[in-house]
Order: C-alpha cells, then sequence, then structure tokens
C-alpha cells in the first residue's frame, strides 16, 4: 500500500471554523503556527484580527470566520494561525489565518471533488473550489479558494498592515514642559 499521492490527486490542509471543516490546497499553506502574541490595529478591517511577528516580519492575521460572515472566532488552546500566501496580480502576499483547529491532511482525486451547491452552504458559493467527499463516508470538506476569498482591495488593506517597521535612526525628541531644561 502506497501512501505517495498520485499524480492527479490534490493534498489539502483541513482546518476547523465555527464548527465546518474547510481546506486549502497544500501548497498554498506555508506554515501553521500556534496563536500567541497578535496585535491589534485600530482602524483595521473587522476581518483582520490584527499583526503578528513572523520571523521579523509584520504579518495580518485574518479572522476567517468574520470574512465568511459568522461570528468571530472565539480563542482556545487549539486556536492557531495557517501562514498562506495568496495572489494579488503577479504578486504573492502573506497572510495568517486565524482557524479553531488544525484537521489533517487529506488527499482528494479528482472524482473526489464535486461542485459546490447553488445554495445552502454556509459561505459563498464563489469562495469555494467545490465540495471534497471525505474517503467512503458522507462528510464532505468545503475546499476554499483562498484568493478568491479575500478581493484585491482586501488583500491591500491587511497587507498596508504589514510595512515593515523602520527603525529611526535619529534620537527621540525629548518631552515638552521638561524639568531637565537648562533654558532660562
Amino acid at each position: 500500500m502506497s501512501t505517495q499521492p498520485t499524480a492527479s490527486s490534490t493534498q489539502y490542509l483541513s482546518f476547523i471554523i465555527a464548527g465546518e471543516e474547510y481546506a486549502l490546497g497544500i501548497l498554498q499553506v506555508k506554515e501553521i503556527i500556534e496563536y500567541d502574541t497578535v496585535t491589534r490595529i485600530p482602524g483595521a478591517p473587522p476581518w483582520v484580527r490584527g499583526v503578528f511577528n513572523l520571523r521579523g516580519s509584520v504579518v495580518p492575521v485574518v479572522d476567517l470566520a468574520v470574512k465568511l460572515g459568522m461570528a468571530p472566532s472565539h480563542l482556545t488552546k487549539w486556536s492557531c494561525i495557517v501562514v498562506v500566501e495568496v495572489r494579488m496580480g503577479g504578486e504573492r502576499i502573506v497572510l495568517g489565518l486565524l482557524s479553531d483547529a488544525i484537521g489533517q491532511v487529506i488527499e482528494l482525486e479528482p472524482g473526489d471533488v464535486m461542485p459546490p451547491p447553488a445554495f445552502g452552504t454556509p459561505v459563498h458559493v464563489d469562495y469555494l473550489l467545490g465540495m471534497g467527499r471525505m474517503g467512503t463516508g458522507r462528510k464532505f470538506v468545503l475546499l476554499l479558494d483562498i484568493d478568491k476569498v479575500l478581493s484585491d482591495q482586501e488583500v491591500l488593506a491587511a497587507s498596508a498592515l504589514s510595512a515593515p517597521v523602520v527603525a529611526s535612526s535619529e534620537p527621540a525628541a525629548p518631552p515638552t514642559g521638561s524639568s531637565s531644561s537648562s533654558s532660562v
């Protein structure tokens, strides 16, 4: 028995949001990070949870539950950030996706992926690549097209939060009204 994927199969990483199992193509996933310190940014869109430090880079964290029209995610000990690359024009932008828990790596043959129904899914049909049938059971996993979940304008808004922090080489100005001032 071989565990290697066949040439026509595709691997996905599944994760849980609001009790439903979703999946992304494994090639879009850069890494999975335990949810730790996320800094909220005033004025950020409501679906941006904040930013975190990924080895010196500022990476925005998208609360997929909010973006998909659900209540904000509640943090638990299983909460984690799925770091992905999304396409915008010809560029690849790194974003973190907040998920309630990580599922598993699943492998689906083309015949295991069904088109999404026109209605009845918890998310907009345009956000889905399809419905992945899990094994021989009746369970489906929703296959997200992350490049469509966030519009170019939304990716721009999120990536604007990730502008590099440049340390100033100028000394900080003394506070006004300082008692150490020598002017008389």
